[in-house]
């Protein structure tokens, strides 16, 4: 099928197809990149979510940079693209933006910018620990949650500074990546 064709069959509205058309037009590459990057500024946030998720499954600097980007875009479901795409193509440049977006009241977007993160990994972890330490409530949730993921032996202190919060979620996820790395707790009655 034609380049024309199958972008036309990604704006068909159906979603079956649209699938079908953002897989083949994964195979081309780069070759679909420039038309791609051109609907992801759509009127339609329809039109600009199936350019990223296209985008999403091709691995090259443009698509994660229209990634990134996206995220800032007005509608939340192509947020919610981009942050999923970031996952599958981590890259340090977008961890200020996923950082801004652990922040949000849409838990769904929080939850996958802190996925994107984990995958992000080490390189994330300095300013995963800044969230948890000057962050928002959901965004120091999802920031230890990731920290405990990583599990980079420079969150220790941190991890361990969340426990005496009265927070069952941060203290289960902080006790979660002690665990992990080795460093368990064990209380003793004296």
């Amino acid at each position: 099928m034609k380049l024309e064709q199958l972008l036309e069959q990604l704006n068909s509205g159906e979603d079956e197809k649209a699938e079908e058309a953002a897989q083949a037009l994964a195979q081309l590459g780069e070759q679909a990149i420039p038309p791609l990057l051109e609907l992801a500024h759509a009127f339609d946030s329809d039109r600009r979510w199936w350019a990223l998720r296209t985008l999403a499954l091709i691995p090259a600097p443009q698509a994660k940079a229209a990634l990134i980007h996206a995220l800032g875009d007005p509608d939340i479901t192509v947020r919610q693209c981009a942050a999923l795409g970031l996952r599958y193509q981590p890259t340090f440049e977008a961890v200020p933006a996923l950082l801004e977006a652990l922040a949000s009241q849409d838990k769904l977007l929080a939850r996958l910018a802190a996925d994107a993160l984990i995958a992000i990994g080490h390189q994330a972890v300095p300013d995963l620990i800044l969230t948890v330490k000057n962050g928002n409530q959901t965004a120091r949730l999802e920031a230890v949650r990731a920290l405990a993921l990583i599990g980079d032996p420079r969150a220790i202190p941190v991890l361990y500074n969340v426990l005496s919060e009265e927070s069952t979620f941060m203290e289960y996820w902080a006790t979660e990546g002690l665990d992990r790395m080795g460093i368990g707790i064990t209380f003793v009655k004296p």
